[in-house]
């Protein structure tokens, strides 16, 4: 236990100033500064160095229910995030130690433990925690392998294949010997796609007016799997695709975060009973008892160099909104994070 004072008096934080109406602005964001207060007895401080930008948060920026409160106005904001603990007061956490919490959108936080790990520096670079062997990494693992659960030589549908979770998804896919459909918005995307991750076939869902059709050219026989980032006309277009008896893994449909109306597409969805298909969505929280078993899967791919990520780095808290609000806008390959210090 490290009893070292910390020199830290205050914190930088970037708050939500007000819920954002369609793609979120500048102008929902406001950088503020908060006192720290000294740590108690089993209490630690964090420095944060790290913290991701994902577009969940988006719901949580709206004041509705769901599986996670709404984010309050004048309040910081949170999310997945690195730092190193400055000062502790607990026997379990040590000055020097890298840890994984979700309080990020800020430089310091102090806590008692709860819902934080130490990290091993030494298994890859820690920002890698928030990606590959973080909550991005796990939920393309527990889509395909405790929801779908994937069979080698399957064919797989993968929407915004070069984002966090999707390139990892194709990649997890490629490694049972999957057959790998992705679609990405950008050249620069399916080429890395195609070169580096090494999928079947990319579909630039920008240029087409048909996406069902495109999808079709690439799996004529079919798809078993559809892994859903996007929802709306690609949802339609799996669902026309997906074979008898297929899964449909919903994780998420950022096409609709920022819907002012609700969207028309799929309006394919009967065919849900014709074929059926079984269709489910799911919170990686709540699979977190698998989590070790994720990590060493993953760990087995990373050394033997069968998994590969991209990272989009913002330098900068302030610049943090920035980095969330290009998520909608396609900025990102890859992990989207901020480095803080």
């Amino acid at each position: 236990m490290t009893t070292r004072a910390s020199q830290a008096t205050k914190s930088q934080q970037i708050v939500l100033a007000s819920r954002p109406e369609g793609i979120p602005k500048p102008s929902n964001f406001r950088m503020s500064t908060a006192k720290i207060t000294p740590i108690a007895d089993g209490e630690f401080l964090v420095n944060n160095k790290w913290m991701s930008v994902d577009p969940y948060m988006r719901g949580r920026m709206k004041d509705s229910d769901s599986y996670v409160p709404p984010f309050k106005i004048d309040e910081p904001l949170e999310g997945g995030c690195i730092g190193e603990v400055v000062e502790s007061r607990s026997p379990d956490f040590n000055e020097g130690d890298m840890v994984l919490g979700n309080l990020g959108w800020r430089e310091y936080w102090k806590s008692s433990g709860e819902g934080v790990t130490i990290i091993a520096p030494n298994l890859a670079p820690v920002q890698a925690y928030l990606g590959a062997l973080g909550m991005t990494g796990m939920t393309a693992w527990v889509g395909l392998n405790k929801i779908a659960k994937l069979k080698p030589g399957s064919t797989v549908f993968v929407s915004a294949a070069s984002g966090a979770v999707g390139s990892i998804v194709s990649q997890l896919a490629k490694a049972k010997d999957c057959k790998v459909i992705g679609s990405a918005g950008k050249q620069s995307k399916i080429d890395w796609l195609l070169d580096k991750v090494r999928i079947d076939a990319c579909i630039n869902y920008k240029e087409t007016n048909d996406l069902a059709a495109e999808l079709a050219k690439y799996a004529p026989n079919g798809i078993d799997v559809y892994f859903d980032n996007v929802g709306g006309e690609h949802l339609e277009a799996a669902i026309e695709h997906v074979k008898d008896f297929g899964c449909i893994v919903c994780c998420g449909m950022i096409s609709t975060y920022n819907a002012v109306n609700p969207p028309v597409a799929p309006r394919n969805l009967f065919k849900l009973i014709g074929k059926r298909l079984r269709m489910q969505g799911f919170i990686v929280r709540d699979h977190m008892a698998d989590r070790d078993e994720f990590v060493r899967n993953v760990a087995e791919l990373i050394h033997s160099n069968k998994l590969v990520w991209e990272e989009t780095i913002t330098e900068g808290l302030e610049n943090a909104p920035a980095a969330f609000i290009g998520l909608f806008n396609g900025d990102n390959l890859g992990k989207s994070l901020v480095r803080i210090s």
